[in-house]
C-alpha cells in the first residue's frame, strides 16, 4: 500500500492509502507501486492515474513535483483537476487557439515555451474528459 497526497497552491486535493500510482513526469510515464525505490521527479503535463480497491481514478496534473520515499507519494502540482472539474469546451478552444498561434509564431522562445506548456495542459485535459 502507498500513500498518496496530492497538493495544489489551492488546497489538498487527495490524501489516501492507494494500491499503485501512475504520474506523468519529464523523463516519461511512471507506474509506482509498494516499496518503490526512492525519486524525485518534475511533473509534465498529464493524466494521473492511481488505483484501490481494484477500482481506478484519474486527473489532470500539471508543473511541480513528485517525491516517493518509504511508500510514500507526495505530488505538489500546479493544477489537479478531475474530469468533472474541466469544462471540455473551454478546453477544445484553448487548444485550438493555442495550436494556431504556435504553427505562426513570431516571438520570443520564453513565450513560446509558456504557450507550449498551456497547449500541453488543454491537450490533457481534453484527454482525460474523453476517457482515452
Amino acid at each position: 500500500m502507498l500513500n498518496l497526497e496530492i497538493v495544489t497552491p489551492e488546497k489538498k486535493v487527495f490524501s489516501d492509502t492507494v494500491d499503485s500510482v501512475t504520474v506523468p513526469t519529464e523523463s516519461g510515464e511512471v507506474g509506482i507501486l509498494s516499496n518503490h525505490a526512492p525519486l524525485i521527479s518534475t511533473l509534465k503535463a498529464g493524466v494521473l492515474a492511481y488505483t484501490r480497491g481494484g477500482s481506478s481514478e484519474r486527473m489532470v496534473v500539471a508543473g511541480g513535483f513528485i517525491e516517493v520515499s518509504q511508500n510514500n507519494v507526495s505530488i505538489l502540482a500546479d493544477i489537479a483537476e478531475t474530469a468533472d472539474e474541466i469544462d471540455a469546451e473551454a478546453a477544445r478552444t484553448e487548444r485550438e487557439t493555442l495550436e494556431k498561434e504556435l504553427g505562426a509564431w513570431k516571438g520570443t522562445e520564453e513565450e513560446f515555451e509558456t504557450r507550449r506548456e498551456r497547449l500541453e495542459k488543454a491537450q490533457a485535459r481534453l484527454q482525460l474528459v474523453s476517457g482515452k
